[in-house]
């Protein structure tokens, strides 16, 4: 992906997240949760590393692109 592209992205999760981050907090922690239930916890590792870098994200984000934290590329399982 295109760095832009990628900047371009994070910028409108940034403006879709002001006001609305206890929401999109239980929302992180309900889809984990699914996940776990579906697959057995099989990747309970996994989807917590993602549940806690996506609320990380998230209680980090004050609107600027240049103060939310860049994530790692996603690792091939």
């Amino acid at each position: 992906m295109p760095v832009g592209l990628i900047d371009d992205l994070k910028g409108k999760a940034q403006g879709l997240i002001q006001g609305n981050e206890e929401a999109i907090q239980n929302g992180i922690e309900k889809a984990g949760d699914f996940v776990d239930q579906k697959t057995g916890g099989k990747f309970a590792s996994q989807v917590d590393a993602v549940q806690n870098a996506a609320s990380d994200f998230v209680a980090t984000t004050d609107g600027d692109a240049a103060q939310a934290p860049v994530a790692d590329e996603p690792k091939q399982l």
